[in-house]
């Protein structure tokens, strides 16, 4: 694993089943009666905000604390950025106060590169979603539900998603799990088809490593998994489709259309949902639907890389122990299957 995990397609296939495979150890601890391990006591993480966001700030933020983390939560509203500091000012006071790792959400695609290689501080930085560019945590546990849901849980691991076809539908050209999933869709074996119409495909996407489509219909029975996006209004300056019926009509997935699936596709959304835009509530309430599960996945997928990039490169379980969860949540032993290393 490299120091910091900046975008999807820094990813080699060994990384990202890595990170799937710790995932799964962490997501036992999810089942344990007390869900803590003292991996990164110590050591501060700071999720640094700059754009609204529910799911991805209240998973990290979950994620360190279960690993025993000094956890500090900044956002932009209600701090200096609202009187104009810059991102190299608020980084700068950061590193004074001695930060292990900084989760950011940026507006601006970059701001997260940009903190890794820049010198103003000395800490890991994981991306949280910077503008139109990349959502690295996002695509590793889509990838996560994926590979539990299509290979299964205990089957999947140290497996890869190779020959399973993955459709994206609707607002490409704004999303960030879009770019993201491709990468990590593609590093992992799968075939991956976009959907959406003309003018919400970027440019550029032709070179991308998947298949282009403009009708849904078509795509459905084929499709192992099928990733709805919502279609992002806040960063539209333009009339990219005529009416939200229409878009509905054309890309929206109801129950008809889930019906056109194979019997074990599922329907995958990141979330915020927008029901009636791009998927009914008949869909997004059915069995079928991983969005519940996904927001669970996020919180093991995000221990996993927290861990990888702060606890240590060895196995998060060492197979000639007991599994973790056999072990009394108290027994300081848990603490050593997991960092490999003994509590000072």
């Amino acid at each position: 694993m490299q120091r910091h995990l900046i975008s999807a397609a820094d990813l080699t296939r060994d990384d990202a089943v890595l990170i799937l495979d710790t995932a799964e150890e962490m997501a036992r601890v999810a089942d344990r009666p007390i869900k803590k391990l003292p991996t990164l006591r110590g050591r501060t993480v700071v999720n640094l905000f700059f754009e609204d966001s529910t799911r991805t700030r209240i998973s990290f933020e979950a994620a360190e604390k279960r690993l025993s983390a000094d956890v500090i939560n900044f956002t932009a509203k209600g701090s200096s950025v609202s009187k104009g500091e810059s991102l190299k000012d608020t980084a700068q006071t950061l590193e004074a106060m001695g930060v292990d790792a900084v989760v950011i959400r940026h507006g601006a695609s970059g701001a997260p590169y940009r903190l890794a290689n820049s010198g103003w501080i000395d800490a890991a930085v994981i991306n949280a979603g910077d503008g139109t560019h990349q959502h690295p945590t996002q695509a590793l546990l889509d990838a996560f539900t994926m590979r539990r849901r299509l290979v299964g849980r205990d089957t999947g691991l140290g497996r890869d998603l190779a020959g399973r076809r993955i459709t994206l539908v609707g607002d490409v050209l704004h999303s960030r799990v879009a770019r993201s999933n491709v990468d990590l869709l593609h590093t992992l074996g799968a075939e991956v088809t976009l959907v959406a119409p003309p003018t919400l495909i970027p440019v550029g996407a032709s070179a991308w490593p998947c298949e282009i489509s403009y009708d849904l219909d078509a795509v459905l029975p084929k499709s192992d998994a099928v990733m709805m996006l919502r279609v992002q209004r806040e960063r539209m300056n333009a009339a990219f489709f005529p009416t939200e019926r229409e878009y509905s009509r054309r890309y929206g997935l109801d129950g008809e259309r889930m019906a056109r699936m194979p019997e074990h596709a599922i329907v995958m959304h990141p979330g915020p949902m927008v029901r009636g835009m791009e998927i009914t509530a008949e869909v997004a309430d059915s069995d079928r639907c991983t969005v519940v599960e996904q927001v669970a996945n996020g919180v093991s997928i995000r221990m996993a890389v927290l861990y990888l990039l702060l606890g240590g490169n060895e196995p998060a379980v060492t197979h000639s122990r007991p599994p973790v969860s056999h072990h009394h949540p108290s027994d300081e032993r848990s603490a050593h299957t997991f960092s490999g290393t003994e509590e000072k």
